[in-house]
């Protein structure tokens, strides 16, 4: 008898892969046996993690994508079809920051951050919905998008990053309510400060670590605390998880 959260064979399209949790998500998918396709806008980046990848016996893709641009998320899942087949497992991933006081942000940087984190979001999940409602098996579709902590309560100095999260959260739900009949769940992870080489060296300094002193733990997250949960609802075992909005924080949110 076969595990539930046996990957073996899947497909899963991850954007954002070019780094962060990203690129964590589409090494560790590989290494259990989904065929993955990295999207993002560096490309130079997602060759050196397929060239990884490879190297670990997994399968990988790489494909230049632009979440700003439907045509480009479009392309991407033409170039996945083409190689591996149907995309059934969606990570919606591919997110930007804006920090500072929200009477300085400029309304081009929140219109950016809304296409970015919301529509990108959006037009990267209804794809895949659409392909998956047209195959054979739209049941086995497992979409999952990624909030953020700020889903969850408004973060200091990030108040349109954490707008712009919440709106994801609510996402997934509308989503998840509209794609049920299809059998296709829709989840959004909501993850607390996550090391990654974009904050390594501010979470490391004084800011930083007054910061991780607040949590409940004292410490921050790493990118593999995400493994469990993001193999767990890309599997059959979460057949009948969807609309769910899971706080994968280490209890930040309870500080």
């Amino acid at each position: 008898m076969s595990s539930p959260f046996d990957l073996t064979g899947r497909v899963a399209l991850v954007t954002g892969a070019s780094s962060g949790l990203g690129a964590r998500f589409a090494r560790m998918l590989a290494a259990q046996g989904v065929k993955v396709v990295a999207g993002a806008r560096r490309l130079d980046r997602l060759k050196s993690l397929a060239e990884t990848i490879r190297a670990e016996g997994g399968q990988v893709e790489p494909v230049e994508m632009d979440v700003e641009d439907e045509a480009s998320i479009q392309a991407a899942y033409d170039h996945a079809e083409a190689t591996f087949g149907t995309v059934d497992i969606v990570i919606a991933n591919a997110g930007v920051n804006a920090q500072g006081p929200a009477t300085d942000l400029a309304a081009d940087d929140l219109g950016q951050l809304l296409r970015i984190n919301v529509q990108g979001v959006y037009l990267t999940a209804r794809e895949g919905a659409r392909r998956l409602i047209a195959s054979p098996d739209p049941s086995r579709g497992r979409v999952i998008l990624l909030g953020s902590v700020g889903s969850l309560r408004p973060l200091a100095g990030l108040t349109a990053y954490s707008a712009s999260k919440a709106g994801v959260a609510m996402l997934g739900k509308g989503l998840a309510r509209e794609w049920a009949r299809h059998g296709i769940n829709v989840n959004t992870i909501c993850p607390g400060w996550i090391v990654t080489e974009l904050n390594a060296e501010w979470l490391a300094g004084e800011g930083g670590q007054k910061l991780v002193k607040t949590f409940p733990r004292r410490r921050v997250m790493t990118p593999d605390h995400l493994d469990g949960l993001v193999t767990f609802l890309s599997s059959d075992a979460s057949s009948a998880i969807t609309g769910g909005v899971f706080a994968a924080d280490d209890g930040q949110s309870l500080a």
